[in-house]
């Protein structure tokens, strides 16, 4: 009896678990990547070449490295 009732139970969890629908994927970049850009973890966003922004409280921009295919972070000139 109790071999009955452990099989079912085990048919009908299979059964739940292939009717419940794939969860989508909403990890896929939201943005078209239009050329180099820079990360920036603390405002968990892209930059494009040329943005200014304050990383760890230090004003960096976005600029492209020499071959043109990436950004890097470079710290901003100060004024005179």
């Amino acid at each position: 009896m109790r071999t009955i009732v452990i099989a079912l139970s085990s048919l009908l969890f299979l059964a739940a678990c292939a009717a419940t629908p794939e969860p989508k994927t909403e990890m896929k970049a939201e943005v078209q990547k239009k050329g180099p850009q820079c990360y920036s973890g603390d405002a968990g966003r892209f930059f494009n070449i040329n943005d200014k922004t304050t990383i760890s409280g230090i004003e960096v921009y976005c600029a492209a490295t020499a071959d043109g295919n990436n950004g890097q972070w470079m710290s901003a000139k100060q004024g005179k």
